[in-house]
């Protein structure tokens, strides 16, 4: 009996960019993003974005800025798109380019072991200081600070 060893073809940021629906790209494998969120997923992601500019005004002298849905380019086979990220520094034109310092990550059933295996490894490994899981379902919200290089 013959035996084959199927490999899936890997992708890189040039490929990413043409692609024509929402994909986040690991390690140069491709993950489909979910459809448009429900209403109370995209709400809970917009109170997360209304507290979060309202501590960032509140300290005037933080050069960070908050964003939504904004491609973080990791390396040329990893891009990610976080529901909202914390930045603190200079951003290109295009996207983010070094770790933010603040993820946060609204779980639906369908992204829950992405978020919970891939993208907490890879914010981990990344140095993304704070990363906050957040259930809309079960209101909940999961808070991990990065201390010696893990969460």
């Amino acid at each position: 009996m013959k035996t084959y060893n199927f490999e899936p073809p890997r992708y890189t940021y040039n490929d990413y960019k043409n692609w024509k629906e929402d994909w986040e790209l690991v390690n140069g494998y491709p993950y489909q993003m979910s459809p448009s969120p429900v209403p109370k997923h995209n709400l809970a992601i917009v109170n997360f974005i209304y507290q979060g500019k309202y501590s960032l005004n509140k300290n005037n002298n933080c050069n960070c800025l908050l964003f939504s849905e904004l491609d973080w380019k990791v390396n040329e086979e990893t891009v990610v798109r976080p529901d909202m990220m914390i930045v603190c520094g200079s951003v290109s034109d295009e996207y983010l380019e070094f770790p933010p310092v603040l993820v946060v990550e609204m779980i639906s059933p369908t992204s829950i072991k992405n978020n919970r295996v891939i993208k907490f490894e890879l914010y981990r490994e990344q140095g993304v200081r704070y990363y906050l899981l957040a259930d809309y379902l079960k209101k909940t919200v999961e808070v991990y600070e990065l201390i010696d290089n893990y969460y």
